[in-house]
């Protein structure tokens, strides 16, 4: 018995690990309705595209998954493309990178802790992205702002050397006069230090949906890396501005997902409408 049970669990083990091996490359595409206060009726159905934490290098399931986001980003041609963060986990990632970034026109970059190299994964080497300007537009505590459909609006990205270090502050260099401040953070924790209604809108990533998750009745999930973290992934209403957690598409310290699929997320934004909660369409 011993031993036929040893067999039975190493099979287990197997497709436990097979399973998650897969998941790290089983892409969800997602449209998504965002509510905004205030949102100019010239930028109603706005389409942002919003991708996270590509992780290319290390070897995973994780750089199928962000091939097959960009594929489905660029069919798409929305209006904006935002990306916030740990866009390479080891240099070998980052040709990778810019051929991926130069299929997705004019994308909007935070960077994010894998990017500088500030992480416990000891399989991370960061890479040399300070020059992408060919390819994207990368933001370091810095704001730009574009027109568009005859409008001004305004994005800012928060540095993820100063953000670790309590210094950043996005919220100083938001133009209120902007018709849509959009706010690009790795971290989603800035939803917590930011003022109340700062930012239009917030997209952040990070916490891979959790990437190791149990399941619960009830459709809910144990994070296993973050079980206390407020903001995993999804649409949250802050105090700072409503904000889209991405799920992201790659993996760290290991290469698998276990019910928490690798996401790419198109936003369409909407004049905030009463009593109508967000609408999810897959």
């Amino acid at each position: 018995m011993t031993g036929a049970l040893a067999v039975v669990l190493a099979l287990l083990a197997g497709a436990t690990l097979a399973w998650g091996w897969f998941e790290a490359g089983w892409l969800r595409t997602r449209v998504l309705d965002v509510e905004i206060a205030g949102l100019p009726p010239s930028l109603d159905g706005l389409r942002l595209a919003h991708l996270s934490d590509f992780h290319l290098g290390p070897p995973s399931r994780g750089s199928v998954a962000v091939r097959r986001a960009v594929d489905w980003v660029a069919a798409r041609e929305p209006d904006l493309v935002c990306v916030t963060g740990d866009l390479v986990s080891h240099p070998r990632g980052e040709q990778r990178l810019r051929d991926l970034l130069g299929r997705l026109g004019r994308a909007y970059v935070v960077l994010g802790n894998h990017d500088v190299a500030v992480t416990r994964d000891p399989f991370s080497r960061n890479a040399e992205l300070a020059d992408l300007a060919e390819l994207a537009v990368l933001l370091r505590d810095e704001a730009v702002t574009v027109e568009l459909a005859g409008t001004a609006v305004q994005l800012i990205g928060v540095d993820a050397v100063s953000y670790p270090r309590g210094e950043a502050r996005p919220w100083a260099i938001a133009d209120p006069d902007a018709a849509l401040r959009v706010l690009l953070c790795h971290f989603p924790g800035i939803a917590r230090r930011a003022p109340a209604r700062a930012f239009d809108l917030v997209l952040s990533g990070h916490l891979h949906g959790g990437q190791i998750c149990l399941p619960l009745p009830g459709g809910r999930r144990i994070t296993l890396a973050h079980p206390r973290a407020a903001y995993v992934s999804g649409l949250y209403e802050t105090p700072a501005g409503p904000m889209h957690v991405s799920p992201g598409l790659g993996t760290t310290f290991v290469p698998f997902r276990f019910f928490a699929r690798p996401e790419a997320t198109e936003l369409v934004l909407r004049s905030a409408r009463v009593h109508e909660a967000p609408r999810s369409r897959e």
